[in-house]
């Protein structure tokens, strides 16, 4: 599997939107419907499954598909 399907695999347990039916421009809150605690959950997961560390300020800037996958690899290439 690759990091973008695994990374949208995770996302689809927070909501209603197939993995294969996200596109990278949806937003957490407003087109995925995430609450606060959703997203927190979300982070949490991602550091477990990616082995990455993220900083709540640099997490907190994450808006959209985009932006998270964008993040991700900029923490695997640091790791």
């Amino acid at each position: 599997m690759n990091q973008e399907l695994q990374f949208k695999t995770i996302v689809a347990q927070y909501c209603e939107v197939k993995p294969e039916d996200m596109t990278n421009d949806m937003r957490f809150r407003e087109d995925l419907g995430f609450s606060s605690l959703d997203f927190m959950s979300f982070l949490g997961e991602l550091e477990d499954t990616f082995d990455i560390e993220l900083e709540e300020e640099n997490a907190l800037e994450v808006v959209s598909i985009a932006q998270a996958l964008e993040l991700l690899d900029k923490l695997q290439q640091e790791g």
